[in-house]
């Protein structure tokens, strides 16, 4: 059984992999159209998803969504829904892993294939998201407890560079009234995501009860923050939007004086590509509990039939990735912006569905 300190390294895991991701890209796009307002919205809304989703699953303590969907919901139903919502957990984890290959022929290592790079990840993964959802727990904490130092020292040595503009960052809040729109919205909320994971981690938790929700939305408005306005500090308003990984671009600014490693682009990748790595690997975990949930039959099967169905599974969310990799950044860009429109609607459909299975089964037992 999973204590509850665990749910807050999921939601941590997922607020922090959203600096490098397609959120500050879509953000920083609409910086003067309403980016910082939807900043603020997003954090009201996800703190709010949080706490309604997180009491409705504490009512069934120890299940998954296979586990709750199977006896309350249409047969039909249940098995398109498990498939569908795998399916978004399978691009989640692959457009984190396609934009860190990207990253990593951009700063790192621009002559290696991107095969290579790609299916040195793939292996990674697809051996370490098979191990139980309670070990993956243990070792994002220990994840975390590694990088999060590193991130907060980049975080600090950006804010207290002498070369940030603070100018810049006065100028942006400037438009802050502004509407915004669906998508700033939609990438925003992106950040508090993390407790969606309780979709199947959830059978490692039993009773869970969230204390002070209030600090994950403060700790959500900070990183979203971070996210947005550092790089704005370092580029300017204007010069901002040539750069596509703009966080990267800032690490690749800063030096750091009187250490081994002179670039802080170092120690921010080294961080960021082990964050990644686990990101990834807990999505398709999720996604791939999900897969099995949907294919399960009522007959018990062999230990080694679950294994060939777990590598078949997994081989089908590789070849989703193979097959995308040939796109370049504009493209891998629409696919993010359109995975996080998408995921939100998903999000406030699944906290729907989960209402209406509590309420099936508080009247089954009245």
């Amino acid at each position: 059984m999973a204590k509850s300190r665990y749910f807050y390294c999921l939601f941590l895991m997922n607020s922090l992999i959203n600096i490098i991701n397609f959120v500050p890209r879509e953000l920083i796009d609409r910086r003067f159209d309403g980016a910082l307002f939807s900043i603020l919205i997003a954090t009201v809304l996800g703190t709010l998803f949080i706490y309604i989703f997180t009491v409705l699953i504490a009512k069934f303590p120890g299940k998954g969504f296979p586990e709750i969907f199977n006896p309350l919901l249409p047969k039909l139903l249940v098995k398109p829904l498990l498939v569908f919502f795998a399916g978004l957990w399978c691009v989640a984890g692959g457009v984190t892993l396609l934009s860190f290959v990207d990253i990593t022929l951009r700063y790192i290592s621009p002559d290696s294939s991107p095969y290579t790079v790609v299916i040195s990840f793939l292996i990674l993964v697809c051996i370490c998201c098979r191990f139980d959802s309670l070990s993956l727990l243990y070792g994002l904490e220990i994840i975390l407890f590694v990088t999060l130092p590193l991130i907060v020292y980049g975080i600090v040595k950006a804010l207290t560079n002498p070369d940030f503009n603070w100018d810049s960052v006065l100028q942006i809040t400037t438009y802050i009234w502004h509407k915004p729109d669906l998508m700033s919205l939609s990438a925003a909320t992106f950040s508090f995501s993390g407790y969606i994971n309780l979709a199947i981690f959830n059978r490692v938790f039993h009773g869970l009860k969230l204390k002070h929700v209030w600090i994950l939305g403060v700790e959500g408005l900070l990183v979203l923050l971070v996210t947005f306005l550092v790089p704005i500090g370092y580029f300017g308003t204007v010069a901002i939007e040539r750069h596509v990984y703009t966080w990267f671009s800032t690490a690749d600014s800063i030096r750091i004086e009187s250490f081994i490693i002179e670039r802080m682009l170092f120690i921010f990748y080294f961080a960021y590509m082990t964050l990644s790595l686990v990101s990834v690997i807990v999505h398709w975990h999720v996604g791939l509990g999900l897969f099995k949930g949907a294919i399960s039959s009522t007959k018990k099967q062999s230990q080694k039939t679950e294994r060939w169905k777990e590598w078949l599974i997994l081989c089908l969310f590789s070849g989703v990735v193979l097959s995308l990799i040939w796109m370049d950044q504009y493209q891998l860009n629409l696919l993010g912006a359109w995975f996080l429109q998408i995921r939100w609607f998903g999000e406030m459909f699944l906290i729907a569905l989960l209402f209406y299975c509590y309420r099936k089964v508080r009247r089954r037992g009245l």
